[in-house]
C-alpha cells in the first residue's frame, strides 16, 4: 500500500509557461489596464525616454550625430567622439563593460532594466497598449471583441488600431535606421524616389514589418521566449537580490474577507459545511501525523493572511503570471501587480507592502543584505573594467600612424656615408577635418624624404604613401637600429611611431 503523502509540490506551475496551454496552444494576454504610483512614474519616464530616443537623431556635434552604430562600415560615434573600425577593440571593450554592469545590477537589483526602460517594455506598455485600451477598451472590452463576431464596429477599431500599429513601425523603424546609417541617409531614402534607393527602402520596409509583428502579434512573447534576459535570472538571482516579491509571510493563507454578520445556511450550504467540516477533520489527521507540528490544530485554524484572493495582480500582469508563485521567467518587474494590490490594501484598510520590491531575505528574515560576496566580485571586475576603459579613451590618439618597411627590399648605399630604407605608410585619421603631415626623424637623427606630395589626410580616412629615411651609418647600432619618427600637422605633434631599420653588419 503506498504512502500517502499529505503535501504535494506546489510548484507545477514551473513546468509550463503561463502563455501556453496543455496542448501547445498560444493563450492571449489581456492585461488589466494598471494605475498607482509606480505607473505614473514608469510613464513620467518612458516620456524621457522616447523624446530621447526620438531626438537623438536629430542632435549633431561638430556637424556629425551625437550617436551612430554603423555596425557594417563599423564606424561609431558616442557622443561626438568618433570611433574607426582601428577602436573597434575599444567599442568591444565597452560593451563587455556594459554587460558585466548589467549582471551586477541584476544580481543587486534583478530585472529593473526590463520594467523601466527596455524598449520592448516602454514601446509595449507605453505605446501600443495604451493606444490598445483607447481603441478597445480595458481588458474585458478586448476579450469580448475578440470573442465577437465580425461587424462594422469590429472592422472600424480593428483596422484603426492595425493601421496606427503599422505607423508607429514605420515611425520606430526610420528612427532605428537613424542610429545605424545616420539621419541624413534615412532622409534621402524617405524623400528620394524608390529607384535610387532600393535597398534602403527595403531594409525600411522590413524593419517597419519586423516591429509591427513584434507589437501586434508577439507582444510578451519576446520576453518569454526570445530575449535571453529572462533565462539568465535563474543564473543571476539568489534570495538577496531585490525583485518585485509577493510577502508570502503576510500573505498567507490566503482567503476572502468573511463578513461579520453569516446569513442563515440554506440546506444546501449545510451540507457544504459538513463536508467542509469533514475535509477539516482529515486534514487534521494529515497535520498530526508530522513530526515537527507543535501545535497541529493551531497550523489549521490559523486566521487568514492580508492576501483576499482577489487575483487582481494576475489580471493586471502583461506576461499573464500568478507573482504569488514567487519569481518567474516571465515575469519582467513592471510593478503592475504593485499598484493593483496596494489599491486593493487601501480598500480592505491594510497595510501596502503585500507585494513590493524586496528580496526573498528581506521577507523571511526581515533584513536586507544587498553586498553579498557575489556582489562585491562582480563590483571589483566591474571598477577594473571601468578603469581599464578610462585608461584607454584618455590615451587614445585622433589620428594613428603605421610606418613599415617596405616587404622584400634591403637597405639602399647613399654616397659613402649614408644608408636609405624604404618605408610605407598609413595616416588613419579619425577626425572629420582634412589636415596636411609632416614627418621627422628623431631618433637617432637623419632625413626623412617623401615619395611625391605632402600628404593630406581625408576626414575619416586612410591616407597611404611612402618615404625613404636615411641615417648616417655611423648612428647605426648593428644589423637593426631602432627609430622613431614624429608626427606633425601645421607645427603640432599629432603622433610618434617606432620601427627598425635595417643596415649593413659592422
Amino acid at each position: 500500500m503506498s504512502e500517502i503523502t499529505p503535501f504535494e509540490d506546489s510548484e507545477e506551475y514551473r513546468d509550463h509557461i503561463a502563455t501556453v496551454d496543455d496542448r501547445g496552444k498560444r493563450i492571449w494576454v489581456y492585461p488589466k489596464k494598471p494605475k498607482g504610483k509606480f505607473t505614473s512614474a514608469r510613464t513620467y519616464l518612458s516620456w524621457a525616454f522616447l523624446i530621447f530616443l526620438f531626438g537623438a537623431p536629430f542632435v549633431k556635434i561638430n556637424g556629425e550625430p551625437m550617436l551612430l552604430f554603423n555596425i557594417l562600415k563599423r564606424h561609431f560615434i558616442i557622443f561626438g567622439v568618433n570611433f574607426a573600425p582601428q577602436d573597434f577593440h575599444l567599442f568591444v571593450l565597452a560593451m563587455l563593460t556594459f554587460v558585466v554592469f548589467i549582471i551586477l545590477f541584476t544580481v543587486i537589483y534583478g530585472r529593473l532594466f526590463c520594467g523601466w526602460v527596455c524598449p520592448q517594455t516602454v514601446f509595449m506598455e507605453m505605446v501600443f497598449r495604451k493606444i490598445e485600451y483607447w481603441i478597445e477598451g480595458d481588458a474585458n472590452a478586448q476579450r469580448k471583441l475578440n470573442n465577437a463576431p465580425w461587424t462594422n464596429e469590429k472592422i472600424l477599431k480593428k483596422g484603426a488600431k492595425q493601421a496606427i500599429f503599422f505607423a508607429i513601425s514605420v515611425l520606430i523603424a526610420n528612427t532605428f535606421l537613424a542610429y545605424i546609417i545616420g539621419l541624413d541617409e534615412v532622409l534621402k531614402i524617405a524623400s528620394e524616389p524608390v529607384s535610387q534607393n532600393l535597398a534602403g527602402f527595403i531594409a525600411l520596409m522590413v524593419f517597419s514589418f519586423a516591429f509591427f509583428f513584434v507589437f501586434s502579434w508577439m507582444r510578451e512573447q519576446i520576453c518569454i521566449a526570445i530575449c535571453p534576459y529572462g533565462r539568465l535570472q535563474g543564473v543571476l538571482l539568489d534570495k538577496s537580490s531585490i525583485v518585485v516579491h509577493y510577502d508570502h509571510v503576510r500573505g498567507e493563507p490566503r482567503g476572502k474577507i468573511k463578513r461579520d454578520a453569516p446569513k442563515p445556511e440554506s440546506p444546501l450550504t449545510s451540507i457544504q459545511s459538513s463536508v467542509r467540516q469533514s475535509e477539516q477533520a482529515v486534514a487534521l489527521e494529515m497535520v498530526e501525523a508530522l513530526p515537527h507540528a507543535a501545535n497541529p490544530i493551531e497550523a489549521v485554524q490559523k486566521s487568514l493572511g492580508d492576501c483576499i484572493d482577489c487575483k487582481l495582480c494576475v489580471h493586471v500582469c502583461p506576461t499573464g503570471i500568478d507573482i504569488r508563485n514567487g519569481t518567474q521567467l516571465e515575469c519582467v518587474n513592471c510593478t503592475a501587480c504593485i499598484d493593483a494590490c496596494d489599491e486593493v490594501m487601501d480598500k480592505v484598510q491594510r497595510p501596502r507592502g503585500l507585494i513590493r520590491y524586496a528580496s526573498a531575505t528581506s521577507i523571511e528574515t526581515k533584513t536586507q543584505k544587498i553586498f553579498t560576496t557575489r556582489v562585491k566580485a562582480y563590483t571589483a571586475v566591474l571598477a577594473l573594467m571601468v578603469i581599464l576603459n578610462i585608461v584607454l579613451l584618455s590615451t587614445r590618439s585622433e589620428v594613428e600612424v603605421l610606418l613599415l618597411r617596405t616587404p622584400g627590399m634591403l637597405y639602399q648605399k647613399v654616397g659613402t656615408t649614408h644608408i636609405s630604407n624604404l618605408y610605407n605608410y598609413e595616416i588613419i585619421n579619425k577626425t572629420r577635418d582634412t589636415f596636411p603631415v609632416e614627418f621627422r626623424l628623431v631618433k637617432p637623427g637623419g632625413s626623412v624624404k617623401l615619395i611625391g606630395k605632402t600628404p593630406y589626410t581625408k576626414a575619416s580616412d586612410i591616407t597611404k604613401g611612402a618615404m625613404f629615411v636615411e641615417i648616417d651609418r655611423k648612428k647605426l647600432t648593428g644589423r637593426k637600429t631602432r627609430i622613431a619618427v614624429d608626427v606633425y600637422s601645421n607645427g603640432k605633434k599629432i603622433d610618434r611611431v617606432k620601427t627598425n631599420f635595417l643596415g649593413p653588419m659592422n
